[in-house]
């Protein structure tokens, strides 16, 4: 597992490799990694989730992740004794169907020496991790990251939008409308609890 100090010191050995074999890459990230590296969760991490590779001031998808930097995310298992897909593009299909609006103006970026690390902002990992809380249920990590990051109602209309934009069923909004009933529950609780305190 990768808490933020090993996390961080994956990235910049990684950009180090890259470096000195004259190559340089740019990813956008998402999951529990983008969450630790802003400081968001304190979680640890099975691995870092690329969806996009950075590519003319705009992002394409992932897959395949250059065989260049994949070479060299091994290379950085090996020497760190981490899994070998402790950088994977598992998450790559999010980029299928659009990511949230104006999500290109809230990103932060992080540079490790060759590697330049795109983070996307706030209520763009909320909506990830809303579809995913809704995917997975109640008792997944993706929906304790989310009473973790305590979104506000604002934040939540703005997620099941989008999370409803990338599957329209039936079904799924039935799953979504259930997810927001208990976040909304448990953080009101939370809530409750602070103010008691």
């Amino acid at each position: 597992m990768l808490g933020r100090r090993e996390l961080e010191e994956a990235l910049e050995t990684l950009g180090a490799v890259l470096e000195g074999r004259g190559l340089s890459n740019g990813i956008l990230i998402v999951g529990g990694s983008s969450l630790l590296l802003l400081g968001l969760i304190s979680r640890p991490t099975a691995d870092l989730d690329v969806i996009g590779l950075a590519a003319q001031g705009s992002y394409v998808k992932a897959d395949p992740i250059p065989p260049s930097l994949a070479q060299a995310v091994r290379d950085v298992a090996v020497v760190l004794e981490l899994i070998p897909t402790w950088l994977n593009n598992g998450p790559a299909a999010l980029m299928d169907l659009g990511l949230p609006m104006g999500y290109e103006d809230r990103i932060e970026l992080r540079r490790y020496g060759s590697l330049d690390v795109h983070i996307p902002g706030r209520v763009d990992l909320i909506c990830f991790k809303l579809y995913a809380a809704v995917d997975q249920g109640p008792g997944s990590k993706h929906f304790q990251d989310l009473q973790d990051l305590a979104p506000t109602p604002s934040e939540l209309s703005t997620a099941a939008d989008w999370c409803q934009s990338h599957d329209p069923s039936s079904g799924f909004e039935s799953e979504l409308r259930a997810a927001l009933a208990d976040l909304t529950s448990l953080l009101r609780s939370v809530g409750d609890d602070d103010a008691d305190s």
